[in-house]
Parts: structure tokens; sequence; C-alpha cells
């Protein structure tokens, strides 16, 4: 049995999975509030035999959240909890850029789609709204925008008429309301700014690529760009389970 993990700035997820690459029970919750008590909650709920643990891998953005997890994980096994940079992921996928400043989720994501024949571009709507740029086994780089929760609950808490709205997809461009003129300009700004990226992307390469959308408000821009698109919710992960091969 393994627990693998995806550290994120605004959320953390625990996975359990059994050496036959199935994921058996899955956890999220916010990365702020991760303490020693927490943890032990968390792990109780879903009822852990820490006896059976052989792997613990995570990938994490966050050093000092990562660290408690560590520590408390080592306390409750005596195994060794790794962070996917302490591998040697050049052996799965090779990296062009400084690889100490590439996120470890990022490059989860390229590990899980990587092969030797299809070219990738990954959106994942977190925190950041990322692109990571994949040719055939080469991981070549990305593009960090700004979240688009975040984005949303900076405005609101920046200017004084506007509420904090949830986004959803609307019709029209031009708004009625405070409500409907934000709600446009995320959608529409955002949207724009996907396909923009894309076309620019595969204008500089000089090649195509199939899109692969990830995180929370994927759903909301997947049928809505004009390049066809795939949602995997589960990307981080599967590039964990390829990664915990390299644990002996």
């Amino acid at each position: 049995m393994y627990i693998l993990g995806d550290v994120g700035n605004t959320e953390t997820k625990l996975f359990l999975v059994n050496n036959k690459n199935k994921i058996l029970k899955k956890k999220t919750f916010i990365t702020k509030n991760i303490s020693f008590k927490k943890l032990y909650l968390i792990f109780k709920n879903l009822t852990v035999d820490f006896n059976n643990i052989e792997k613990i891998l995570f990938c994490s953005v966050v050093p000092d959240s990562f660290k408690i997890i560590k520590n408390f994980l080592f306390k409750k096994t005596q195994i060794k909890c790794y962070e996917i940079k302490s591998l040697n992921l050049r052996s799965l996928l090779k990296i062009e850029v400084n690889y100490n400043q590439v996120g470890s989720d990022r490059i989860a994501n390229a590990i899980s789609l990587k092969n030797n024949k299809d070219n990738f571009i990954i959106l994942d709507f977190g925190t950041a709204t990322t692109f990571d740029v994949l040719i055939k086994d080469t991981y070549k780089g990305g593009i960090i925008a700004p979240g688009i929760n975040l984005s949303l609950n900076s405005l609101a808490d920046r200017a004084s008429l506007i509420p904090q709205i949830s986004l959803n997809k609307i019709k029209k461009v031009i708004g009625v309301d405070t409500i409907s003129a934000v709600r446009s300009g995320f959608f529409w700004g955002y949207l724009g700014l996907i396909d923009n990226i894309i076309n620019l992307i595969k204008k500089e390469t000089g090649k195509s690529f199939k899109i692969v959308f990830t995180g929370g408000l994927s759903n909301l821009f997947k049928n809505s760009i004009k390049t066809k698109a795939k949602y995997d919710k589960e990307i981080t992960v599967k590039g964990l389970i390829k990664i915990s091969k390299l644990i002996k």
C-alpha cells in the first residue's frame, strides 16, 4: 500500500493506492490548516493501517506544510517520506527548464502524460492558472497566469462595491449589473487568455498539441475554447504512481 499526496498552495490531496495502482481512498483538505492533530483525524477517518504502508511519496509546492506531513508520517510508519524532486526524475522525463523553480505538481502532471509520440499542453486551474508544454518525452516549460478564484477574491477584497462572486458561464459579453459584468470579464477574459496562449504556443513551437485540463474550474472552459480539450482530474496522482516506481 502507498500513501501519495499533492501539497498545493490552497488544497492538499491525499491518496491511498494499492500496489496494482488502484486508488482506494482520497481526501482533500485546506493546506494552511495542516497540523499533527488534523492529520491524525484525517488518517483515522481514512482507516489507514500504517503497518501496511510500503511507500510514501508527495509532490509539494509548500515546504513548511510538507515538513509537517513528512514528520507525522515518519512517526507513524518509520518509512521515509519522499518529495518527488529528491528522486531522479530525469530518468522519466527530459526537463529543459530551471529544475529548482518548476513546481513539483507540474512535473508530476507531465510525467503522467509523457509518451514518445504525442505533444501536450496541460492547463491546471489551481491557485495559479498554469500552462505546461510537453513535446513527446521533453518538458519544455510553461506559463503562469493569475488564478481565477484568487483574482476574483482579490477584486472583491479591494473593491468595496464588488461582492464575492462565483464564476459561471455567461452568454452575453456586455453586463447589465455588477455581477454579470464581473462574470463576463472573467469568463470571456480567461477564455480569450486560454485560446491566445494555446495559439502562441503552437506558433512558437510549430507543433500540434493535445490539450488536457485539470483543476477546479476546468469544466467551465473545457467545452468553450476553440481547441478540443480533455479533462483529467487525477492527472497528478497518475504521475505520482509512475514516479513511485523509482522508490526501491
